[in-house]
């Protein structure tokens, strides 16, 4: 559906206009449909990241920055993120031994077996959205994106 009549627009809209406003509902499908993936495990998106970012420390803990960095959405909350994620027993949270203002995070089993049950489902999640297009197509849509979001 174009984006004109998602919002029902009648007049004209210029291009550079219409790519934010088709970047931004898109991105609003997609997060709504995320979060109707997550909601059944009391877990956020950004939840979400933060276990997958401490799963891929491979048993390792990661601080609070190297989290932080890693997030897809730059202005979560991250401390508030690990707190919820720590009642739900998903992950741990120590001192550094070797320096104690630093925070070290590491997920536990239970976050693990949590993403290991969640892993298809998204995986099955991410393939609705790119049935509708070619592997050149996605390929595509994933250099115009970079490519987009470049600030020169």
């Amino acid at each position: 559906m174009k984006i004109e009549d998602v919002i029902k627009s009648t007049v004209s809209i210029d291009d550079s206009k219409k790519v934010i406003l088709n970047i931004m509902f898109t991105q609003n499908v997609l997060g709504e449909k995320f979060g109707e993936l997550l909601k059944p495990y009391d877990l956020s998106s950004e939840q979400y990241n933060v276990l997958r970012i401490l799963r891929g420390q491979k048993g390792n803990p990661a601080n609070m920055c190297v989290i932080q960095e890693r997030m897809i959405a730059k202005n979560s909350n991250t401390t508030r993120l690990i707190d919820k994620l720590l009642l739900k027993d998903l992950v741990t949270r120590e001192v550094c031994p070797d320096n104690r203002r630093k925070i070290e995070v590491q997920i536990t089993t239970k976050g693990l077996q949590l993403l290991t049950e969640l892993d298809p489902k998204v995986i099955e999640h991410e393939r609705f959205f790119a049935n509708n297009l070619t592997k050149t197509e996605l390929s595509e849509l994933n250099i115009l994106l970079e490519k987009y979001r470049t600030i020169k």
